[in-house]
């Protein structure tokens, strides 16, 4: 499976690319312009053959687009992660940064983490879009940095102007369950004010049916699970952008979101006990309540001064809520209950910055700033079991209380930060950036604890534009992980039966790391498409893993910091239109994501990969506009390299695998000036797989092996229908 996806992927890369290097000629008609800073110019014009609906339907039709989508990707080598450990990208990240999402609306970041540029893609009808620029240089005057491209959609400007953007649609899954869903947004122009307004919600059913089969260390049968999961999720978001511009040099904006996304879950497993004679069979239902509610709200002000200097401050605050309750019934004994285990989180966070920006000359910008975040956890862990004498109690569901676990943890969190961005010619570029940070971190709670953390974060970022086509981009980077405050306390293990809480680590350190990261970038002529190459080394310190924790009476693993590591690895990707075959519509794109990692396992003393960082992903797919048609159609395939995903805990091994995932979509402009879609997703039935072997007596190290469990499951194919219109 691994060499045919390789070989796929490769073949499309290599025939595209050929394709190309004869057909730039082709097609000329309404292409991009390129600035002299390397900035790439998309009119409206060059989007009024395809119809779009909305600006993400714009960026689909750019080539190479998501390599400023998905820069997480080529920055933390997580093979198409947005975030993860010491990334500058994704909602979790530390603080708000000078990095996080790589779009801006009207060369403005979004003053949110997930209410950010990114969120409002579909939500920015396309008629209200005067152009879309892709920046692939460096400037004072961008409000985000670190990535390699950034997304900048400016919007019309008139006195006055509005829309109305609205989608309906209904998904049916494969165990026959139909599902609504809705989106509608108010955006325009009044005089100096500008809004968007939007309330969407969609549907995550699904039903998984999978199965589980356990051999023990001689060989025999154990037993077999048949399972049914049903989740029905339904989460409904409003969100709102508004801004006023008091005059040339003074503009405010107000943005926030409210998400609330319950999820109630049932399951139920069918037990075959192999050991008994003749084979038992006992039923098992669980009763997974889960309520979560978010909400986050952010605002700036910028003043521009007569000399060109710049002064920005914002404030973001947001918290959210998840309240999940497991209970297990016993269906073969009268559906007693044999398993209460409620979880309680509450997640906070109050972002406070102040920038000045100072135009040194025609060539250099200098910016200095601060940052001050305040994060907060408040956690609760109830779990109650039957007991033969133990007391029972109304709060743990009328079982006996095993484990009553309150935690708070808080950060406070002050950064100072330094830029400066030197045009060296009209070639060359170099940002530098230093960033000092200290922290206090308290725990309250089971545990009591204080520690304190100081932070030096250089980053140097240099561009080379060889030709107007061809660009060159190094980046050298000392970076930080934010810590997951659920780490510190007891928790819960949703993914294995026989473990119904893991342990917390008060004294989890920060994970560190040196980043080295270079990009070779070449864009045919014409827009006919762009290839990328990416490497990239990562050094870290303070890798986070599982780590030994046991007491005199349990054997008990937690996240903790194991020692230095590495990551490295590589991508190409490629987003090519097909002009040699007279197909200049036809766009396909593919990326290779392969990489490596190693760190000393603390409880075999050997070297392996970094937990779930396998060897690599790939994605490749095409889209197809018949613009005379009003049609347009595509697959996207995406998936990871078998092994190398694998969990190392301290009685368990789990291996990962799961097969690729398939989207086909069909798109048409018809009756009433209405966008027609019909998506089928997973239709061949896209299986996950784990396997995981436990031992007993000892830890993977020093005890025997017990089991081997095999597992497999499937959420099935899922069809829909999207209709979609403005006025």
């Amino acid at each position: 499976m691994i060499e045919r996806s390789i070989s796929r992927t490769f073949l499309i890369v290599t025939i595209s690319a050929l394709t190309l290097l004869k057909s730039s000629i082709l097609l000329a008609q309404n292409t991009p312009t390129t600035a002299d800073d390397s900035t790439v110019t998309y009119p409206a014009t060059y989007f009024e053959q395809y119809e779009p609906f909305s600006v993400s339907d714009m960026l689909d039709r750019i080539p190479g687009i998501n390599m400023a989508r998905t820069i997480g990707s080529q920055t933390n080598g997580s093979s198409g992660s947005t975030s993860g450990p010491g990334s500058s990208q994704g909602s979790d990240r530390r603080g708000l940064g000078l990095g996080g999402d790589q779009v801006m609306i009207n060369g403005r970041r979004i003053t949110g983490k997930e209410n950010e540029g990114n969120s409002q893609l579909s939500r920015i009808p396309a008629n209200q879009v005067e152009r879309i620029e892709i920046i692939r240089g460096t400037s004072g005057d961008l409000d985000v940095r670190g990535g390699n491209q950034v997304i900048n959609i400016v919007l019309t400007k008139s006195e006055s102007r509005s829309s109305v953007a609205y989608e309906i649609s209904t998904d049916q899954f494969h165990d026959g369950e139909v599902k609504p869903g809705a989106r509608i947004s108010l955006s325009g122009q009044q005089g100096a004010f500008d809004y968007l307004l939007s309330a969407e919600t969609s549907t995550l059913w699904e039903y998984r049916k999978g199965f589980e089969t356990s051999i023990l260390a001689d060989g025999s049968s154990n037993d077999m699970i048949n399972r049914g999961q049903t989740t029905d999720q339904q989460p409904l978001t409003l969100s709102t952008n508004l801004g006023y511009q008091f005059s040339n040099n003074d503009l405010v904006h107000f943005n926030a979101q409210i998400n609330q996304s319950d999820a109630p879950v049932d399951e139920r497993r069918r037990i075959t006990t192999f050991l008994d004679s003749p084979p038992s069979v006992n039923l098992q239902f669980d009763d997974i309540g889960s309520e979560s509610d978010f909400w986050e709200t952010g605002g700036d002000y910028e003043h521009t001064f007569a000399n060109g200097n710049r002064w920005k401050s914002l404030f973001i605050i947001n918290r959210k809520e998840a309240d999940r309750l497991r209970e297990r019934f016993d269906v073969d004994n009268n559906s007693s209950k044999d398993l209460y285990l409620e979880n309680f989180n509450r997640y906070q966070e109050r972002i406070l910055r102040s920038s000045y920006s100072i135009n040194l000359s025609q060539t250099q910008d200098f910016g200095f700033g601060i940052e001050r975040a305040q994060t907060i956890l408040n956690s609760n862990l109830k779990l109650g079991l039957p007991t033969a004498t133990g007391d029972v109690s109304a709060e743990f569901g009328g079982l006996t209380p095993i484990t009553n676990s309150n935690a708070t943890v808080e950060e406070i969190r002050l950064e100072g930060f330094a830029i400066h961005n030197w045009q060296i010619n009209n070639r060359m570029s170099l940002e530098s950036t230093l960033i000092v940070e200290q922290s206090e971190i308290k725990q309250s709670g089971d545990i009591s604890k204080k520690r304190d953390f100081d932070f030096v974060r250089p980053k140097l970022d240099y561009r080379f534009d060889i030709t107007p086509s061809l660009q060159f981009r190094a980046t050298v980077e000392k970076d930080v992980a934010q810590l997951s405050f659920n780490d510190f306390t007891t928790n819960v293990n949703s993914g294995d039966d026989d473990q119904n809480a893991v342990a917390g680590n008060p004294d989890l350190r920060q994970e560190q790391s040196w980043r080295y990261d270079l990009n070779l970038e070449y864009r045919f002529n014409n827009d006919n498409g762009v290839l990328n190459t990416n490497l990239f080394y990562h050094d870290l310190e303070d890798v986070i893993d599982k780590i030994d924790v046991s007491t005199t009476t349990s054997i008990i693993s937690a996240n903790g910091n194991l020692g230095n590591g590495k990551r490295f690895g590589g991508s190409i990707d490629a987003s090519l239109r097909l002009g040699m075959f007279d197909l200049p519509q036809l766009l396909v794109t593919s990326r290779v994501d392969v990489e490596d990692s190693n760190v000393t396992d603390p409880f075999l003393g050997i070297e392996r990969r970094i937990i779930r960082q396998g060897r690599g992903s790939y994605r490749y797919g095409f889209r197809h506009d018949l613009t005379h048609f009003n049609l347009n159609y595509g697959i996207d395939v995406s998936g990871s390299f078998e092994g190398g995903s694998r969990v190392h805990d301290i009685d368990k091994i789990e291996d990962y695998n799961s097969d690729d995932f398939l989207v086909v979509f069909v798109e048409m402009q018809g009756w009433g000036d209405l966008t027609y879609r019909f998506e089928a997703t997973n239709i061949h039935e896209s299986v996950r797989c784990r396997i995981r072997t436990r031992y007993i007596n000892g830890t993977i190290g020093t005890g025997t092996l017990s089991e081997i469990e095999n597992s497999c499951s499937q959420a099935g194919e899922q069809y829909g229908i999207k209709i979609r219109g403005t006025f």
